[in-house]
């Protein structure tokens, strides 16, 4: 007895069906979380933890003239989060891959950016639900923003850079196809990133020949931008301005989105046509 290979169906996709196939892979992903609340369950402790033991075990020794540790730290922190979020966009990838999930829905008339899409936005709101615990547990342990319109715009600047960063973890994930290859890979891109830059202490601090990169990296932009955004402008760089930060993280989240979006469904066409 022969078995033959399913192959994907040919359709012709319309941009409805396009948005439908994307939210219904969506909530297939959000689903999954709610039937899994361990998964979330680690996405929360873990930010949790570098929230808490930054600011209290390195805090003190951390001096940020006329600022509260807590202010510089949380928002850093929320861009470190969505960062850190993004990379389960790679292992859920995978996990799919492994599971044969890809394959079923290969054989579907679906529209086949459809399966990436539906990943990161389901990663998007993962995100947006952990960061804004994160911004109460801040509040409890004396995190004070100074304005409820600005927060709010740091945290969306924050989310977007997130799901932009998502769109490279796919990428990330296609290319490993394994679920441990796609951890080992997406930290050491994220480490470089989350840890030399402005997210825990100010770029100042670091050697010369650090401070060019870790000033200039997207990491950086982002947190310094949601830090002018949340505790004022005072907590900006000498010569920034807010309006100019917030343009330059649009622009490395437009960036990021427009080079990595059509990269990793190019990737996924390629493995699976």
């Amino acid at each position: 007895m022969t078995t033959t290979a399913v192959k994907p169906t040919k359709a012709r996709v319309t941009p409805a069906h396009a948005v439908k196939d994307m939210w219904i892979i969506t909530k297939r992903n959000l689903r999954r979380f709610i039937r899994m609340p361990q998964l979330l369950l680690v996405a929360t402790v873990q930010p949790v933890m570098f929230l808490l033991l930054f600011n209290y075990v390195f805090g003190g020794a951390i001096g940020i003239p006329g600022v509260p540790y807590i202010d510089f730290l949380l928002p850093g922190i929320l861009v470190q989060t969505v960062m850190f979020g993004a990379t389960n966009t790679a292992t859920g990838l995978t996990e799919d891959l492994a599971a044969g999930v890809i394959d079923r829905f290969r054989s579907l008339p679906m529209a086949r950016g459809a399966v990436l899409a539906g990943r990161t936005l389901a990663d998007l709101v993962r995100s947006g639900a952990v960061n804004t615990l994160m911004i109460f547990v801040g509040y409890i342990i004396g995190f004070r923003p100074s304005g409820i319109p600005q927060l709010v715009l740091g945290l969306i600047l924050a989310l977007m850079f997130g799901y932009s960063m998502s769109w490279v973890f796919a990428a990330v994930g296609l290319l490993a196809r394994t679920p441990e290859a796609a951890q080992s890979a997406s930290f050491l891109l994220v480490f470089p990133f989350v840890f030399a830059s402005s997210v825990f202490v100010p770029v100042q601090t670091m050697p010369g020949w650090l401070q060019v990169f870790a000033e200039n990296q997207p990491v950086s932009v982002l947190a310094t931008t949601v830090r002018g955004l949340t505790i004022g402008v005072e907590a900006l760089p000498s010569g920034k301005t807010i309006e100019g930060m917030i343009l330059l993280s649009i622009a490395w989240i437009i960036a990021i989105f427009v080079v990595a979006s059509p990269l990793s469904v190019n990737i996924y066409r390629r493995i699976f046509s």
